[in-house]
């Protein structure tokens, strides 16, 4: 039984997977109706009767934790080998819960049935893969991207990010995206040249901001090319740019600016070699592209390293930007306080705030704070956890006068921080406390989401 799917007989003891192993239970499976796998993203087909072995022990373990992850709302499902077992993981709205233990040959199984879905190579299991596949359920459609990487250990970890097409944004107002940055970006890719940086780790909510960058534009005023992984993301009215057989990257850029392309959109340039094909052309069309940076600032140092020279670098940016993804408090069981005005000083917001939200189970900080008895919360909207879903803030830096200069004398990233705060508008701390004066998040939250990470 994989996380209360099925049935338990009379008399059982609790056991693992639906291995067979020795001591385990046997399940006798409830009518579910479990995800549909549509195919893969690259088209490749999974053919289940050459491997009819592995479908026989994996489908249907991984339709059942599919099915299970989408039901919990989880937005990424690991599964990582440990001794004789295969620990699971959801993350629920950014925060990581424990999702019970597999044999370690059903870990596999699922493991390998995930790879023949997505169309990645089931007999390579000794470099990273990454790949993705279409799914539905109950009438609701999903893209599931699929990663797996070679552990020191043995076996394989799998990752698989679940994004529900349902709720996810169709335009950068969706995104998160005000009016004022939506216009910003605009007026700072409108000269058709420089690279626009969007930084993020995994799972830091970078594709979606890129989403948001790529929407903002205007595909009637400018010609727009994707050259890189779109991840499954709807961009109507974009061109499609694809490498030609025994084309270079090269040859690509030069026909897509023949074709007038003002600006494309590229994979993240992760080595000395990408970035500098970028800094070539980058004067002819601007580029738009994911950078792997904890945030914008160190995204504008580790780019400047990349490039090897910071002059170059400084001159080449428009900008960057980058997000922290929040979550958002459940409308239906948040309770209004009335905040300690010592407090609002403290944090910069106005003295006439009268009512701030925060989750039941949150502990109060103000002594002073009129709440609502909460008690335990049993709210079935959001599983108790007085948050449902998540939102982002974001952070622009803008290429200035005084940030070219500082990248050029190769400042670090404090003292960029330094005049970036002087000289931007959005920063993380504005926009996360205009999201906690609309009671769309706690301070609680806020306060989470930016403690320092513990080493």
């Amino acid at each position: 039984m994989i996380f209360g799917f099925g049935k338990k007989k009379s008399g059982q003891r609790e056991g693992g997977g639906g291995g067979g192993e020795a001591g385990e239970e046997i399940e006798e499976v409830e009518d579910v109706d479990f995800v549909l796998f549509q195919g893969a993203l690259n088209g490749k087909e999974a053919n289940l009767n050459a491997n009819a072995r592995l479908a026989q022990a994996g489908l249907i373990p991984a339709k059942e934790i599919i099915t299970d992850a989408i039901s919990r709302r989880c937005e990424q499902l690991r599964i990582e080998p440990k001794g004789e077992r295969a620990v699971v993981q959801l993350m629920v709205d950014g925060v990581a819960h424990a999702g019970g233990r597999l044999s370690k040959p059903q870990g596999h199984a699922i493991t390998q049935m995930m790879k023949l879905l997505a169309g990645l190579d089931v007999q390579q299991r000794q470099r990273s893969q990454s790949g993705g596949l279409r799914a539905e359920l109950g009438g609701t459609k999903f893209v599931l991207q699929v990663h797996t990487a070679p552990l020191q250990t043995g076996g394989e970890r799998l990752i698989v990010k679940i994004r529900n097409l349902a709720l996810a944004p169709k335009t950068p107002e969706e995104v998160g995206f005000s009016k004022e940055l939506k216009g910003r970006i605009r007026d700072l890719t409108s000269e058709k040249k420089g690279i626009f940086l969007v930084c993020g780790g995994p799972g830091s909510g970078a594709s979606t901001t890129t989403f948001g960058v790529l929407r903002s534009l205007d595909p009637y005023l400018y010609t727009v090319f994707t050259v890189g992984d779109t991840q499954g993301w709807e961009l109507p009215n974009l061109g499609t740019g694809e490498l030609n057989e025994g084309e270079s990257v090269d040859a690509l850029f030069e026909r897509l600016i023949r074709s007038e392309a003002d600006i494309i959109y590229v994979d993240p340039p992760r080595t000395p070699e990408s970035v500098h094909q970028l800094l070539k052309f980058q004067q002819r069309t601007a580029f738009i592209a994911e950078f792997p940076a904890p945030d914008a600032i160190n995204g504008i140092v580790n780019f400047a390293k990349l490039a090897g020279d910071n002059g170059v670098a400084a001159e080449a940016l428009i900008a960057t930007m980058s997000q922290r993804l929040i979550r958002t408090l459940c409308k239906d069981c948040r309770l209004a306080y009335r905040p300690n005005p010592k407090i609002l000083a403290k944090i910069g917001l106005p003295p006439e705030t009268k009512t701030l939200y925060r989750a039941p189970s949150a502990p109060q900080s103000d002594s002073e704070a009129k709440a609502e008895e909460g008690g335990f919360n049993s709210c079935e909207t959001c599983g108790g956890t007085g948050y449902l879903g998540r939102t982002a803030m974001f952070e622009l830096v803008e290429m200035t006068e005084a940030m070219r200069q500082a990248v050029a004398a190769g400042k670090g990233p404090a003292d960029l921080k330094a005049i970036s705060r002087k000289e931007n508008t959005f920063t993380f701390q504005q926009e996360g406390l205009k999201l906690v004066v609309e009671g769309k998040t706690s301070l609680e939250e806020l306060q989470r989401v930016f403690q320092p990470k513990k080493a």
